[in-house]
């Protein structure tokens, strides 16, 4: 999985980089500017709550299903393209996991608010 995650950050740095904002959709977004990568965040966010609800009860085998499963990769790959522009990528993300791996849910979150 993590090897996907590592090709996808390549591409994005690159394309953000190197892309021609007329013919790659990453770098548009990255010439447009962080607004428009949190605008679009946020517009993917809604829609996978959408997609969460109308999934629910559903057989795995569904179009609601596959409309979930659709939704939650745009989320996470508009996450990456704004990670890519604030100058980090998944790893981080995927090392702060490991940190919260084998934590309580709640005692992590009472961490956090204590700091």
């Amino acid at each position: 999985m993590s090897d996907m995650l590592t090709q996808l950050d390549r591409v994005l740095r690159l394309r953000m980089q190197q892309g021609d904002g007329d013919s790659s959709y990453v770098a548009s977004l990255h010439h447009k500017g962080l607004n428009k990568i949190l605008e679009k965040v946020g517009e993917e966010a809604t829609e996978l709550v959408i997609a969460a609800k109308d999934a629910e009860g559903r057989d795995l085998e569904s179009a609601e299903h596959r409309a979930l499963i659709g939704e939650t990769a745009d989320l996470w790959f508009h996450s990456l393209v704004m990670l890519a522009h604030l100058g980090t990528d998944s790893r981080a993300v995927l090392d702060e996991l490991g940190r919260r791996f084998g934590l309580s849910g709640l005692d992590e979150k009472a961490a956090r608010q204590k700091s």
